[in-house]
């Protein structure tokens, strides 16, 4: 498959990135956790996505842990010059595996040179902090966190900022404090609670990455996705992604897989044109 010419968007004079984006997570194994299963395979996908034209990989040091972006440091360094890569700090992993969210500024910080040590760099184009509100819910002030992770801009081991797994309170709080280029939320066609914040975020030039754009661990299931992806002779995975792109011009991408195959499948996304009517038919799945 030849690279595709994909839809990009401007966040700042040094960060154009694809809208379809590759994330990375699913590169490590069960549960996000230990070397993958293939490892030439993981390659492969990494090395694939570049070939596309996709210029925005999702990852972070909390894959794995240090796996995954061992596995891009391997595939892809030295990095293309046009090459974005967002990762996140907020989170450990124990020695079962499990989710361990870390939020102290020091060790926030010390998560950041994790990160630049693993992907083999001296400065990350863009860092999410990942919060608690995802599983909360909650509001809660994020200026000290936020804050930490600003001062390694200052120092220039970051250029850029977001927020990962946040409020629409924590965004204003947190672009009081450093300027935020992304947002990385749950939002699909089935999930749709942060309709104002995906509205705000096309307003303000601030990228909106969907996490869990196909359903995540729950599969979107829709008889009006699979009628649409039937009459368009697309793929449900295809109109599901399609219909993100639409639904904002600075929503992004970050879908993800282990497979060669699946990963072209996703990329063709990028240049399928969903009708009014179908439109119309899938914004009711989120009713």
């Amino acid at each position: 498959m030849t690279a595709l010419t994909l839809r990009t968007l401007t966040l700042a004079d040094d960060l154009t990135i694809t809208r379809m984006g590759y994330g990375a997570m699913q590169l490590a194994g069960p549960g996000v956790f230990g070397p993958p299963k293939d490892r030439d395979q993981a390659i492969a996908v990494l090395r694939e996505a570049v070939e596309l034209g996709i210029t925005h990989i999702d990852t972070s040091d909390f894959y794995g842990p240090a796996v995954v972006n061992e596995l891009i440091k391997e595939a892809l360094h030295p990095y293309p010059g046009d090459l974005h890569i967002v990762t996140k700090v907020g989170a450990r992993r124990d020695d079962q595996g499990s989710w361990i969210p870390s939020h102290e500024p020091a060790d926030l910080q010390a998560q950041v040179h994790e990160n630049l040590t693993h992907l083999g760099l001296e400065t990350l184009d863009v860092v999410n902090l990942r919060t608690a509100a995802f599983e909360d819910g909650n509001d809660a002030s994020i200026a000290e966190q936020f804050g930490a992770l600003a001062e390694l801009r200052e120092q220039g081991l970051i250029r850029h900022l977001g927020l990962s797994g946040i409020s629409d309170a924590q965004l204003t709080e947190a672009q009081s404090i450093a300027p935020v280029v992304t947002v990385q939320n749950l939002y699909n066609l089935a999930n749709r609670a942060d309709d104002a914040l995906v509205d705000r975020c096309a307003k303000e030039n601030i990228a909106y990455a969907a996490f869990f754009p196909l359903g995540g661990f729950n599969p979107l299931q829709s008889q009006t996705l699979d009628d649409v992806a039937h009459r368009l002779g697309a793929s449900r995975q295809q109109v599901a992604l399609a219909w993100l792109l639409q639904r904002s011009p600075s929503m992004v991408l970050i879908p993800g897989t282990s497979s060669v195959a699946h990963l072209h499948e996703n990329t063709v996304a990028a240049d399928l044109e969903l009708p009014a009517d179908a439109i119309a038919a899938l914004d009711t799945i989120g009713q």
